[in-house]
Formats: C-alpha cells, structure tokens, sequence
C-alpha cells in the first residue's frame, strides 16, 4: 500500500520542525491536490501558531478543529488511566478521516519535551507506527560536534528501526559549516542509513521582529510604517550614556531601550540613520509609560517616510529588557523575509526529487493491532449488518453489545427474555435499548422456525414434535434467524461450547458449493502486522484434501480482509530436508492448493521459522518466493495450531482475534468461553464483514 503520509518531529524543542514542515508542505502542495495537516497532540485548545501558519500561508482547505486529536492534558490522562489503546484509537480515527478526504496529510508531532517525565515511551514513535506512515526525524545540531550529532543520527536510527517505523529521512538543523561539512564526511561511512540532510544555522530566523517585540510588551506606537514591523532585532542596547558615547556604542540591527525623557537619544539616533557614518538600528522603545515632549513629536511628524520605527511601553528599562530577553521568535506568516530564509535554507539542503521518488516507491504493509482494529470497524460499519447473539445474559455479551451499539458498527439482536435481558443490563448500568430482543419461546417465527427445521432434517429421522423442542435452544433459533434472513451472521461461544455453535450451523447453514469441510482461523495481531493462523479451533487431524481446502479458505479470508495472502504450509521439514508420512501430508496438500488456484503464493513443507524470517529463508529456501514473508500460516493438526497460537499470544503479547469460521454459506463465528469482552466486539465486526463479501 503507497503511504499517504509522512510524521515529522523531533525530541528537542527549538529544532526547526516549522522550516521541515515548511518545506514539505510547499513540496507537497506542488505535487498533490489536497494536503491536510494533522498533529496527533497539541499544547492545549488554544490556537496553535505553527498550525495556524500552515494553514494560512498554504490556504489548506480544512478547519482548524480538524487538524488535531488532542491535548497534552487529555494524552496524559489517558495514558495515567492506562488507556493508551483509547488514546491512539482516537488519533486513528481522525487520521483516517483526513485520509478519506484528502490526497497526502502531512502530520507534525509535538517533540517529546512537551510532555511529562511520567510518560517514559517515545509517543510520537507509537502514534506513527500505528498511523503506519513514513517517519521523519529532527535532530537539533547546534552548539554539537560532528561526532556528536552522528551518535544522535545511529541511536535515532537503531530506535526507529527496533519500533517497526517506516524511517523516510532524517534531518539535521541549525549546524555551523564547518560541522556540517565535518558531519557529511562522516555520513559517507554510513551508506545503509536513510537520507540524511544537513541544515544549517541562519542566524536571521532566531532574531525576533519589531512586530513580535510590539506584541510581546503590548507597545503603543509612536511612529512607524507597517513595513517597519518585519525588522529584525540582533540584539539590544540601553541607552545610558551621554549622546556622544552613546552613538560609538550602536551597532547594526540593534533594539534601542530607552526612558522617553532622553529626547538626545531619540533625536540623535534619528540623525544616526540618516548618516553614513553610523550602523542602522533596528527600532526605539521609550521605556517607563512616559510620552515624548511636544517638541520631539513634532520633529517626528516632519517626517513622511521616517526609516525607524518607534514604540512605546508601561514597563520600565530594567523590565523591558528582560522581557525583550525571554521573546522566542517565530516566523510569522506576515514575514516573509524570513519565510523566503527558511525556504531557500531547505530547498538548497533538500534533494527534493530524491523525497518525491521515495514518496512514489515507498509502500507500508505494516499494520498494528490498533489500525486492524479500525479496519474492522470501518468496514462493518460501511455495510452495516444484523447480528445475532443468543448468550444475551452473559454480562460480556451486554458490555460488547452496549459497545457496538454507541460506536455505530452493526444492529443487535438479542435472544431470551426481555424482562431479564433489560434488568440484567441496567444492573450493570448499560444501555442497550437500540438492540432488538427476542424470546425463542413466544417468538411469532416459532412455528416457521420448527417446520424449516423439520424439512432440513426429516431425512435424518428428526420429528415435526422434535423439531419445536429443537428450535426453542437459543443457538438453533439464532442459526435458524440466520438462515431464514432474519439476521446477516450470529456469534456465539461465550457459553455455549465450539460443538454447541458449530453443530446447528452445518445441520441448517451447511457448507458452500465448492467448500467440503468448516474450518477455522485466528488473525495474530502483532506489534506491526497480523498474521492468520489456521486451523486452531476445529478439525483435529485433517487429511491432505482438507488441508488444503483449509490453505484456501485462509486466503480467501484473509484477502477479504486486506492482508495479501502468502501461504506456508508447516511441518517440522522445509523442502526436502525430511520423510515421513506426516511430512509427505503437507507436500501433498501444497500440491493441491498448487493445482486448484495457481494463482495463490504458497510454499510447503516449510519450518515455521524459514517462513517468518528472511534470514533463515535464505539459507533454506533460497529460490522461494515467499518465505520468510508469509502471512498464513497452516497447521498440519489442531494439536500444533491450538498449542502454537496460544503460545504466541501468551509470550508475545500477541492479539489473537478468533476463531473466525470460513466455509459455511453465511457466517456463524465461534467464540472463547473465556473471550474478553474485546474479543467479542472485534468478532461481532468480523461477522458483519462476512456477511457483508458474501
């Protein structure tokens, strides 16, 4: 899948992620339709500068409500609550709005000193491998050796690299030349690293303007033109001194604070500019809230077009300069000196060509429990569909309903009582008053239900009599709804055993067409892809045909749910290295999975290590096309599917969603007696999809 987004941040602040930002967006803009920018946390509600500049000077189309997931505060409070899943679900569903709506979103994380020493993971790292965008990293060079900055380069890297982060390029700001051009020599000994560019300091961007120094001391003006606010400040000087000695003091770009009773000052510093003897200051501050004399003002109002902007502050000297100290400047979008400054520094440093040849080759398949979790989500809810679930007094079962009932994803229905189905929920304190609930007992479609039933299996030797007591049990009344249209899929197994759910569905469902036997997989979400495990729930030792009817269904599945299908037939051999009946079983099934649908990429037998790692696949399969790239993994018997799913799950920290059900002609899914109540919701959606493939 092409990325349709790039995440730029840095881990210092004052590293120069607006001029990155900058850049980028300018680049984009050219090259795309429309960019949206998205920052997954921000300082408070308050509008952001940088984000208020983006969308200004590239006149974004979007709100401003729209460029942003949340809070520092509400970040933490998530995450102190341990409920980061929450957080980056949210962050998620934003993002993929904008993707939906936009061509490319640009996203700026906030650097991690905005938030507290509490929070001991790199946040923007988890936000971006879940968003499953390319990563680009800012590195802050100033006052740092070349050394220095190459150890920050390796340990941004090895970092990157461990999250599972797509690493796009790096870049380096505000170096002297020297260092940088130090810093380039070094990086030729590290050719397997990402771009890397080199930014160096201007000084000009750190320099404050008039305007942000008005701004700042909340100054009157006393004369100036609009022009004149853009000047840069280099720095200050307090005009203590006689006149004399005061005029040999003043240097290029310098602030002048002074008491506005030193009308010498004033006068003289204005035949300073029109001098060529003298440095052209920067502007005048009359400092303590006083007003300049009648007579000086009236000099002032001489001049048509005075070079030299004047304001007026309540603070006093001491004070203004202190204040005048602690301004960080920033680039205005009124600014655009400094705007063309920070641009010509990035497109003089950038391979902008290179950047947009990695944008078009750069895919990610990488997927995080997280995003798997949306996706099922999204896709439920795009072909909303009825499913039922008959364990309706579970209190699981109430809190999943509950769940997908306020997240919009699918239509409930319940099977039991009603009046022990609503006491029971509001004793938990849910709402499910969406749900529609039905008592198999005096349903109307009681009568309908038995003789459909009756007709399916007299064959078998099953009574009209036998099949009314039959069809009351919740799960043959659910699977019969199923059947009959009343509902697009039913889950259960939160009580009821595998059999108990599996049996009335092959006994009324039955099996599709070209589908012989019911199997079962689980989808493996793991820190940055999931995987299908098959089968794990149901057939205990299936013969070649079966596996291979298993192999297919797999892909089948997995196809309808995004993940491109690349089949690893297991055994405790890879190749030819090993005999034996249960070896010669798998080549024989991959044989036939090769036969029936040779548009399918499959290797077996295969260890499960040659099929998951590169390395390893190199040295025994080196002609394969996919191992070490598997994504479904076949088990030759359910004793070595149930064991190694589990053992996965347990060590790894593994997701395990499932057992999903494939084969039957609509979709029943099984589910854990000991499921979460996760574990139902994601089943629940899963359902729906299938209903909604067909």
């Amino acid at each position: 899948m092409k990325i349709k987004s790039l995440y730029i941040t840095s881990h210092e602040k004052s590293a120069g992620s607006l001029i990155v930002t900058m850049g980028m967006m300018e680049f984009l803009k050219a090259k795309f339709g429309r960019v949206a920018l998205f920052r997954p946390f921000v300082r408070s509600h308050e509008i952001d500068h940088d984000t208020n500049f983006i969308l200004e000077r590239y006149s974004l189309d979007m709100e401003y409500a729209q460029t942003f997931g949340f809070t520092i505060v509400q970040a933490e409070k998530y995450i102190a609550q341990n409920l980061f899943d929450m957080l980056l679900k949210g962050v998620i569903r934003k993002m993929k709005e904008l993707e939906s709506s936009y061509d490319f979103v640009l996203i700026e994380g906030l650097n991690q000193a905005n938030f507290s020493n509490a929070i001991d993971f790199d946040i923007n790292l988890e936000v971006a491998k879940n968003l499953g965008t390319g990563y680009i990293n800012i590195l802050k060079g100033k006052d740092k050796s070349a050394e220095e900055i190459l150890d920050d380069i390796l340990i941004d890297y090895e970092g990157i690299k461990l999250s599972g982060c797509r690493h796009f390029a790096s870049f380096t700001n505000r170096l002297n030349r020297a260092t940088a051009e130090e810093l380039n020599q070094l990086l030729l000994q590290h050719k397997y690293l990402p771009p890397t560019y080199i930014l160096e300091e201007i000084a000009e961007l750190d320099m404050p303007t008039i305007r942000e120094v008005k701004n700042a001391l909340d100054c009157q003006v006393v004369k100036a033109n609009e022009m004149d606010f853009e000047r840069l400040i280099k720095s200050k000087k307090i005009g203590a001194m006689a006149l004399e000695n005061f005029l040999d003091y003043i240097e290029d770009g310098d602030l002048i604070l002074i008491p506005a009773d030193r009308a010498d000052i004033v006068v003289g510093s204005i035949l300073a500019i029109y001098s060529k003897r003298y440095s052209n200051i920067s502007g005048i501050i009359l400092t303590g809230g006083l007003s300049l004399s009648l007579s000086v003002l009236k000099i002032l109002d001489g001049f048509d077009d005075l070079p030299l902007p004047i304001l007026s502050t309540k603070y006093n000297t001491y004070e203004t300069a202190i204040r005048v100290n602690q301004i960080s400047s920033i680039i205005d979008v009124k600014n655009e000196r400094k705007i063309a400054l920070a641009l010509g520094l990035f497109n003089s440093s950038v391979d902008i060509e290179k950047i947009n040849r990695q944008i078009l080759e750069t895919s990610s398949e990488l997927i995080t429990p997280a995003m798997f979790e949306y996706g099922l989500f999204q896709k439920a809810r795009e072909n909303r569909r009825k499913i039922v679930l008959p364990e309706a007094l579970d209190n699981r079962i109430l809190r999943a309903c509950e769940i997908l009932l306020l997240r919009d994803i699918v239509d409930i229905i319940l099977l039991g009582n009603e009046d022990e189905i609503v006491r029971k929920s509001g004793s938990l304190g849910l709402d499910i008053s969406k749900a529609k609930i039905i008592d198999p007992n005096i349903s109307i479609h009681k009568k309908a239900f038995a003789e459909e039933f009756y007709r399916l299996r007299k064959a078998k030797g099953v009574t009209l009599e036998a099949s009314y007591d039959t069809i009351t049990s919740l799960s043959y009344f659910g699977t019969m709804m199923v059947h009959m249209g009343f509902a697009d899929g039913m889950v259960s197994g939160a009580v009821y055993t595998t059999q108990e759910t599996i049996r009335p569905a092959l006994q009324i469902i039955k099996t599709k067409p070209d589908v012989p036997i019911v199997s079962s997989l689980f989808f493996m979400s793991l820190d940055t892809k999931v995987l299908v495990y098959a089968d794990c729930a149901v057939n205990q030792d299936p013969t070649a045909e079966e596996l291979a009817t298993i192999a297919i269904s797999s892909a089948d599945t997995a196809t309808k749910f995004g993940i491109t299908p690349k089949i690893a037939m297991l055994s405790y051999s890879t190749g030819s290295s090993g005999k034996g009946k249960d070896v010669q079983k798998v080549a024989d099934a991959t044989n036939i999975v090769k036969q029936r649908r040779a548009d399918l990429l499959i290797e077996g037998p295969i260890q499960y290590d040659a099929a998951i790692d590169k390395d390893v696949a190199k040295t025994k399969l080196p002609n394969s096309k996919m191992a070490g790239e598997a994504t479904i993994f076949i088990f030759p018997d359910l004793n070595t599917g149930n064991n190694t799913y589990k053992a996965v799950q347990r060590s790894s920290g593994a997701v395990a969603i499932g057992p999903v059900l494939q084969g039957l002609r609509k979709p029943i899914n099984d589910l854990s007696r000991g499921c979460l109540v996760s574990d139902i919701v994601n089943t629940v959606a899963i359902t729906a999809i299938q209903a909604s493939e067909g």
